[in-house]
Formats: structure tokens, C-alpha cells, sequence
């Protein structure tokens, strides 16, 4: 049997790669940070709110109305960051992979830097986006206005990966069903 040989060039794919691993260690960082000290992160959302609490009355029209409030953008908050966290480690994962798969196919080397590119940097951008709006909601006093406050990094991160994973995809099955391949050799004893 012939042994295959896999040419690997990771040059188009490097900055992919590279933010691709930050994206990860941006989560496991943030991991970290929340198992040493919870309490600290909930404690700046809770004064981040009570520093607008006549915003929250005001919204709520009364001060246990705001009270509530407060508690509900703090959960809302933690959620953003919890979701930061998933995020970065997930998305981030799959740059990576999704580099490393680019990194095999025999597609010019734009294409697959492009590609690459734009899942590493929408691996970092996205989860980024959703801490800054968990950091922003309690001040604001409303998840929807932290998230519009941030839409210019939400879209471009969010529109990189899904045009990322469709050049990738796009990538992938050009190479695998529409690349002509050289006949094999099968001559006897070559097998």
C-alpha cells in the first residue's frame, strides 16, 4: 500500500491559528477568573446599578420596582459573561480546527488565509462583544441598549464567522469533490 502524503502549510493560516488560541485562552482565563472571584464580578454590576438607581426608579416607577431591576440586569450581566466565556473557548476551538483543516486542502493560499482569518478574529470579537455588554448593561440600566451600544463589534464579528465557516465550507468541498486528482498508479505491485 502507498503511503499518502499530506502537505501541511500553515503559513495562509497562522494569524487564524493565532487568534484561534487567544480566542481559547480568552476563555480560559475568564474561567479562571470567575472561579477565583465571582463575588467581585457581581459586586461591580450591582454598583454599576445602584450608581443609576434614580434611573432605575425612574424606569420602574418605584423602589422596590428597581430593586428588582437591578437584580435582574445583574443576572442578565453575569449571563453575558458566562456566555463570553463559552464563546471564546468553543469558537475559538473551532478556528482553530477549521485552520488546521484549511491548512490541508490544495486551494490558493488567499482563500484560505481569508478564511482563516475571519473565524480567528470573530473567534476573539465575538465573545468580546458579550463581555463589554455584560460590563455596560448595569450602567445603562437595559441589556438591549449595552447591546446596540456594541453593534459595531457584534456585526463584523458575528458576520467574519459566518463568512469564514462558508468560504471554509465552500473550501472544503471544492477540494474534496471537484479537484481532479492524478490517476493512481496501478501497476502491479503498486497497489
Amino acid at each position: 500500500m502507498r503511503d499518502a502524503v499530506v502537505a501541511i502549510d500553515l503559513g495562509p493560516v497562522r494569524f487564524g491559528l493565532l487568534f484561534g488560541l487567544l480566542a481559547i485562552l480568552y476563555g480560559w482565563g475568564l474561567g479562571v477568573a470567575f472561579g477565583l472571584n465571582e463575588e467581585a464580578f457581581r459586586k461591580r454590576f450591582l454598583a454599576d446599578a445602584e450608581a443609576n438607581r434614580a434611573m432605575y426608579v425612574q424606569k420602574a416607577g418605584s423602589e422596590e420596582g428597581a430593586t428588582a431591576a437591578i437584580k435582574k440586569i445583574d443576572e442578565s450581566a453575569w449571563t453575558y459573561f458566562l456566555r463570553a466565556h463559552m464563546h471564546a473557548g468553543g469558537i475559538g476551538s473551532i478556528a482553530v480546527g477549521a485552520s488546521l483543516v484549511l491548512s490541508l486542502l490544495s486551494v490558493g493560499r488567499g482563500a484560505k488565509l481569508v478564511a482563516s482569518l475571519l473565524l480567528g478574529l470573530g473567534a476573539l470579537g465575538y465573545p468580546l462583544f458579550w463581555m463589554l455588554a455584560g460590563l455596560r448593561a448595569p450602567g445603562l440600566g437595559s441589556t438591549k441598549a449595552a447591546k446596540e451600544s456594541l453593534e459595531w463589534l457584534a456585526v463584523p464579528s458575528a458576520g467574519g464567522l459566518f463568512d469564514g465557516g462558508l468560504i471554509t465550507f465552500g473550501l472544503v468541498a471544492a477540494d474534496v469533490f471537484l479537484r481532479r486528482r492524478a490517476p493512481a498508479d496501478t501497476r502491479p505491485g503498486n497497489v
